[in-house]
């Protein structure tokens, strides 16, 4: 493939993931996949994808503060839980072979799958700070999301938006903006981990980037705009996405 469709192709598929990571998750079931397609090897694949990861995030987060969503010290605290397990987690990721690691993957996307399709009973959260009562165990979770979010990524969004919303008890909005702040925040030290192993590819990585960033910013402004209604048909529309190219 000429160089030049690489990445033509690497820009629109950030621009899809972005706008879709932003809303609900599994944008990396997009670009993981494509970047492989692409000739990288998986951990390669999983470095170079953290950089269009963080770009999204940080112009996602600037964009619903542009729209007055913004709870900053909340958000370091929800981070900060993060952290060790995301650093964690990238270690072993740089570990485990391509075999394994393809092997794990393909798991985890059928788990996320049936774990969306199970019907959620419907509850209409106007919180806008996490509930006091369920702190540690929101806490907790977070430890473990970003373990798994270190390691693999794919997915990492329903499994926060599943602790902030069903466990903290946030509205949706500021389950999003939360969301893409704390993936922000835990992405740098697994880029670190990642560039100083070898495993980022940054000329892909940074056209990658540019459209999950452009992406992630109107994503986050349509969703503001449009509230739960918009989240919840983006949500499904992600899961659907997923679905397809487990089968294929």
């Amino acid at each position: 493939m000429e160089e030049t469709l690489k990445i033509i192709l690497l820009a629109i598929t950030g621009l899809a993931a972005g706008f879709i990571n932003v809303n609900a998750g599994g944008g990396s079931t997009i670009t993981l996949p494509a970047l492989i397609f692409l000739g990288l090897d998986s951990t390669l694949a999983n470095g170079t994808n953290r950089v269009g990861i963080l770009f999204q995030n940080v112009f996602a987060v600037q964009s619903f503060r542009n729209q007055a969503v913004h709870h900053t010290r909340e958000s370091l605290k929800l981070s900060a839980a993060t952290l060790p397990g995301a650093i964690l987690g990238s270690f072993l990721s740089i570990q485990i072979s391509d075999v394994w690691f393809e092997r794990l993957l393909a798991i985890i996307m059928v788990g996320i799958v049936i774990t969306m399709i199970i019907p959620q009973k419907k509850i209409a959260y106007e919180r806008t700070a996490p509930h006091p009562q369920h702190r540690f165990a929101g806490m907790a979770g977070l430890f473990f999301i970003g373990f798994y979010g270190g390691f693999i990524q794919v997915g990492v969004g329903f499994l926060l938006m599943a602790v902030l919303y069903h466990v903290l008890k946030l509205n949706l909005v500021y389950v999003n903006m939360h969301k893409v702040f704390i993936v922000a925040i835990y992405t740098i030290p697994s880029i670190i981990i990642f560039s100083l192993s070898g495993n980022i590819h940054w000329m892909y990585g940074l056209i990658l980037g540019i459209g999950n960033a452009i992406g992630a910013w109107w994503g986050a402004k349509i969703q503001v705009k449009g509230g739960e209604t918009i989240i919840k048909a983006i949500l499904a529309v992600a899961i659907l996405m997923m679905a397809i190219k487990l089968i294929l």
